[in-house]
């Protein structure tokens, strides 16, 4: 027997908190941002050993990640969605404690690498909101937890520039009051999103990241989607790894312009992911709208390589901004290639994904922008990691599209009745 449909006002409750959660545990890591290699020099004693030490920090949080999010997020499928989440989010605020009371850095690094496993409960906030909304509303509900990353992105960087002031330490100490206050919020009105019934029982071989990760080929459109996301993520990190180096070495711009983008980044992608995401896709489907979105964050990127001056960077920061609405429709796209059993098992999977490309995205880009600069560059052309990157996100939306165009012809060989491939979405 199915458990009852939650009440209208219940699911708008949970929605909420998965929104909050959202924005509270993204800004608790990013209220750190500002301080953390500065605690990390501290602690290391000098700016050589501060570097090497930050990218371990770096590398850390990433492996956790795509050790631990299938883990986390096949839990969610066997126990629930609401004890894993709380338990993570409760975890992450004593772990920002630990950091808070760090000595040493060997301290700092068992944080780090506690931060990479607790921050792993996105995979069940993203399964959570799979099982709380229809198919053809899932798009616009992941647009709408991307907002919530986005506005936490913006927050945590301006509070935690503002507590380090104080501290470098009281960063930390925020952090967990964030954490603790959404675990107390998710404790008082979380209700649970997974039936009994539609529960899979815990196993080792779909839990490890290699395990969860065969889980994308089960079916050919989910692992052309498992593609698209990934170059989408590779794409992506080209801004953590050389847009401060970039800006200021093209442009001549500081911290504070720095900073100010990429606020103004953080909300151009709150506006399109929370605004702009449900509207398009209702007006012309799921994956015609992350075509388009991935066509226009080509286009932007591409612009921002080739761009002479700042004010035309800033311009192209205008059509890629649309990039926005490429991750909540691949994101619905997949939710309807697996049973409602395994979102949990398809979120890990999907983060174990991402943390491939955060691990390997920032060295590839990395080494392109060092050979292209310097008095004698190996690359003539300074933005050429922005032209890599736009080739990259073409590339993404020409499978996207050929997707569509494999699942037209299987169905007109094999017949709707044959192929369950889940609500139309283009």
């Amino acid at each position: 027997m199915t458990a009852p449909a939650p009440a209208p006002s219940r699911r708008t409750a949970a929605i909420f908190f998965i929104l909050v959660t959202a924005l509270l545990d993204v800004m608790s890591m990013g209220i750190v941002i500002p301080v953390l290699p500065q605690l990390i020099e501290r602690l290391a004693g000098s700016n050589a050993s501060a570097g090497m030490w930050n990218g371990l920090f770096v590398a850390l949080w990433a492996g956790m990640q795509f050790l631990c999010s299938p883990v986390i997020g096949s839990l969610s499928d066997r126990f629930g969605r609401r004890p894993v989440i709380l338990v993570s989010v409760a975890g992450l605020a004593l772990d920002y404690v630990l950091m808070a009371l760090a000595p040493n850095l060997w301290w700092l690094a068992v944080g780090r690498i506690l931060a990479g496993v607790t921050s792993s409960s996105f995979t069940s906030a993203f399964a959570y909101m799979a099982d709380i909304t229809p198919p053809e509303a899932r798009a616009r509900g992941y647009g709408l937890i991307g907002a919530a990353f986005s506005a936490g992105f913006v927050a945590g960087p301006l509070l935690g520039g503002v507590l380090g002031e104080i501290s470098l330490r009281a960063p930390f100490w925020a952090a967990a009051g964030l954490s603790g206050l959404a675990f107390l919020y998710g404790l008082v009105v979380l209700p649970e999103s997974l039936a009994p019934e539609k529960r899979m029982a815990f196993s080792w071989r779909r839990a490890n990241p290699f395990g969860a990760l065969r889980l994308l080929r089960s079916h050919p459109e989910l692992s052309s989607l498992a593609g698209v996301n990934f170059l989408l993520y590779f794409a992506h990190h080209l801004f953590s790894a050389v847009f401060v180096l970039y800006a200021g070495d093209r442009y001549g711009w500081g911290a504070w312009q720095v900073g100010t983008l990429l606020a103004l980044v953080g909300l151009m992608d709150m506006g399109v992911q929370g605004l702009l995401v449900g509207p398009v896709v209702k007006r012309i489907g799921d994956r015609r709208t992350m075509v388009v979105g991935l066509s226009f964050g080509a286009l932007g990127v591409a612009a921002m390589g080739l761009a002479p001056t700042g004010w035309l960077f800033v311009a192209a920061m205008f059509p890629n901004a649309l990039w926005g609405l490429a991750m909540p429709t691949i994101q619905s796209l997949m939710t309807r290639r697996v049973s409602e059993s395994e979102q949990g098992q398809l979120q890990g999977a999907n983060n174990s994904v991402g943390a491939i490309a955060g691990i390997v995205s920032p060295l590839f880009f990395g080494a392109v922008y060092s050979l292209s600069v310097g008095p004698r560059p190996a690359l003539p052309f300074i933005g050429s990691a922005f032209l890599i990157a736009a080739l990259v996100l073409a590339g993404a939306a020409l499978l996207g599209g050929g997707g569509a165009r494999a699942r037209g012809c299987a169905c007109a060989l094999i017949g709707p009745a044959q192929l369950d491939i889940g609500p139309r979405d283009d």
